[in-house]
């Protein structure tokens, strides 16, 4: 089970410690500098105390022992866990769902006081790697399980929709449920509830679609057994969203009407796996949504599709399309039926507030989203995305 926007994996960095019974701080003193050198020896700390000094490079024990620490201080459980006191989780739906109470913190809000979108997305991956963490299958890597492990396996995303019906507000408390369930036959599918803990109502809805991909190769792979005697178990029949068919996304061209062209990841854009991450995607994806779109509507629905990594040294490009059957102008959504209507006179109080146009603002604004790699002759897709717009309401408390 797993669960980052794009693969992830937990670099093995050479770092020493001293041992056990050594005077020396291992936090305060990584290498020993030689006479009145200005240039630190590189000391092997752990070889240091028997006296030994090493100018080779990190040796196996080194590097268990590393991965030992690691293992302490991370305390990923071996088994199977229903309580989780420190993460405010705990197992659900007959022993297999994850359940996590979270409080909606002051850095996770915009100037309205509702949680953004990027913190939204950040709670259901949080939410995702703690159901796996309980689940006692999780290796060392950043959400795979043990078998994923040996065969040098990562999870990848390759669909992700979410619906929002309502945004938490600063310092509501939230219950996000979280489970799995089969997709086709080497795929698996991960859902999402959001719901107020005071009130019940659902906030949001979200469902994920992931593959295997070989860490080594990056080219899609099967589901070995072992990885599906392992998960298996944990798979349920339960949507949170129910999708016939799944909506299609027409592929834009340079001809779309808003495009960003330039835009160049940074260090704090990069995961684990220094690829840049899907919350990353969504921030250059919204920002083509013209300013009175944003300042009038809020975003319901996305929908991305996603087609290949993007690393630290692309050069991206972001395009969006409004769709065919209305764009707003000037703040206000235009059919191709208002056409029929310049040739006529209607009352101002007809064509304002909750009139003609007021009916026309109540329709969702919905744009198509492409992401990619600028290349010298040929462009590469990224991502492939959908967002739909409702007109912003007060965000108040619910009632009981």
């Amino acid at each position: 089970m797993a669960f980052s926007a794009l693969s992830y994996i937990i670099s093995s960095y050479p770092v020493r410690y001293s041992c056990p019974g050594s005077k020396h701080d291992p936090n305060k003193q990584k290498l020993r500098y030689v006479g009145n050198s200005t240039k630190p020896a590189k000391v092997d700390l752990l070889r240091q105390t028997a006296g030994v000094a090493s100018t080779s490079v990190t040796s196996v024990a080194d590097q268990k022992l590393y991965m030992n620490k690691v293992q302490v201080r991370q305390n990923i459980p071996t088994k199977k866990q229903f309580v989780d006191p420190y993460r405010q989780g705990l197992i659900i739906e007959g022993g297999v769902g994850y359940r996590q109470t979270v409080v909606i913190r002051s850095y996770e809000v915009g100037a309205d006081k509702t949680a953004t979108l990027e913190s939204i997305l950040n709670l259901l991956q949080e939410t995702a790697l703690n159901h796996v963490w309980m689940s006692g299958l999780l290796s060392n890597g950043f959400g795979a399980t043990h078998g994923m492990m040996k065969n040098n396996l990562i999870w990848v995303v390759s669909r992700m929709q979410l619906q929002v019906d309502h945004y938490p507000i600063w310092g509501e408390i939230v219950e996000i449920d979280t489970w799995v369930g089969a997709s086709g036959k080497n795929g698996m599918r991960r859902d999402w509830l959001i719901r107020s803990q005071a009130t019940g109502h659902i906030f949001a809805r979200a469902t994920s679609t992931w593959v295997m991909m070989n860490e080594q190769t990056r080219k899609l792979s099967k589901m070995p057994e072992e990885v599906r005697a392992e998960i298996s178990p944990w798979f349920i029949h339960k949507q949170a969203i129910k999708e016939d068919v799944a909506e299609r996304i027409n592929k834009l061209d340079n001809k779309a009407k808003y495009a960003i062209s330039g835009l160049k990841p940074t260090r704090s854009d990069l995961d684990m796996n220094h690829h840049v991450n899907n919350v990353k995607y969504v921030r250059w994806m919204l920002e083509n949504i013209p300013d009175q779109v944003v300042q009038s509507h809020q975003l319901s629905g996305i929908i991305l599709e996603y087609r290949r990594e993007c690393s630290s040294s692309s050069t991206v490009q972001s395009l969006c399309e409004p769709e065919e059957d209305g764009i707003l102008k000037d703040g206000v959504k235009q059919d191709s039926s208002l056409s029929l209507l310049n040739e006529f006179s209607f009352p101002s109080e007809i064509m304002e507030g909750g009139g003609l146009i007021g009916s026309f603002e109540k329709e969702p604004v919905r744009y198509t989203h492409l992401l990619q790699i600028k290349g010298e002759s040929v462009n590469e897709e990224i991502v492939r995305g959908k967002t739909t717009w409702k007109k912003k309401l007060p965000s108040v408390p619910f009632s009981s």
